[in-house]
């Protein structure tokens, strides 16, 4: 959506809400737009958190986009405060909230996957996350949702490799994954679940490769169908060196390439006394550093930039950056 149709749009919602806000002993050229009116229609000509993408142009590259995102995506419990749990919202209130990159851990546990956060189950299987992810294309098929899945804690009770149980997702639900190898345009993939894979597989192409991961650190993946660049440090002894490392891979983002996705996580813990972690300790003085920077930095291609307690503010600060 261009700035002019967008414009365009916002006064047809206006000029609307103002007719029918209108006495009949009112005259069309003397229209009272009342201030309740106003914000309605303001926020009516906004963008929809919830179908953000479904009015970009279907050849708009998934790397050239600034996409809101959640770290470790099911983490919502935990036994002591502040070690475990990393989101307030389920699956399903992320995706209306603007979320459209996933981070999901999972334990191939009995031939099925748990979402796990290290030990700690969450409370939520696999298939929870599926049904979220499916429903909400299914009412939003202009959308589409980045998964990225990863093999978390111990395996157990299986009979069957971790790729095999995966397969067996794709299988229960054929219609909603895009497996391709490449970074893909937006028309390719609205209505679809794009995978990007950080567990082996044998039989490819099984989703944008990314198994190369580095380990707390800013790295390159480069492979001949796709390239990736990501800042992944966890954790975290300064918050202040993790917001510089966050905001040099945002201005690289910004200014480099358009074909390379970008993958820059806000989220890591403080290591406290005892070695017990602290996510909030990062989380509380990062969080509003990114809601600074992008009530400052309104327009650019930011990338994929996955959260702890991620909501619908914040991620609407960076869906606009596409408008």
């Amino acid at each position: 959506m261009t700035k002019h149709h967008f414009l365009h749009a916002a006064a047809a919602v206006l000029l609307a809400v103002s007719l029918a806000g209108c006495s009949k002993e009112s005259s069309p050229n003397e229209l009272i737009l009342p201030d309740n009116k106003l914000a309605a229609a303001t926020e009516a000509a906004a963008v929809s958190l919830n179908s953000w993408m479904t009015g970009l142009p279907d050849n708009t590259s998934i790397a050239g986009l600034s996409i809101p995102g959640t770290h470790d995506s099911g983490a919502r419990f935990e036994p002591v405060s502040g070690t475990a749990k990393c989101q307030d919202l389920t699956i399903a209130a992320q995706l209306e909230a603007g979320i459209r990159f996933l981070d999901i851990r999972c334990r191939h546990i009995g031939n099925a996957f748990a979402i796990h956060h290290g030990s700690i189950y969450q409370n939520l299987n696999f298939n929870d996350v599926l049904l979220a992810c499916s429903a909400f294309l299914n009412s939003h098929p202009g959308e589409c949702i980045v998964m990225s899945i990863k093999e978390e804690y111990d395996a157990t009770d299986n009979t069957r490799t971790f790729e095999q149980t995966f397969d067996s997702y794709v299988q229960q639900y054929s219609g909603s994954w895009w497996l391709g190898a490449a970074i893909p345009t937006l028309g390719q993939v609205r209505g679809k679940i794009v995978l990007l894979r950080r567990f082996g597989a044998s039989a490819t192409p099984k989703g944008i490769e990314a198994t190369a991961w580095g380990d707390n650190t800013t790295f390159t993946i480069t492979n001949s169908n796709a390239s990736l660049r990501v800042q992944d440090q966890y954790v975290v002894p300064d918050n202040s060196g993790k917001w510089n490392t966050i905001t040099t891979l945002l201005n690289e983002a910004r200014t480099q390439n358009p074909a390379v996705l970008y993958l820059n996580f806000t989220s890591g813990y403080k290591s406290l006394i005892f070695g017990i972690p602290s996510i909030t300790t990062v989380s509380n003085s990062i969080n509003p550093s990114v809601t600074s920077y992008f009530t400052s930095n309104t327009h650019g291609r930011f990338g994929i930039i996955p959260m702890d307690f991620a909501n619908a503010d914040r991620a609407s600060l960076i869906v606009n950056t596409n408008f």
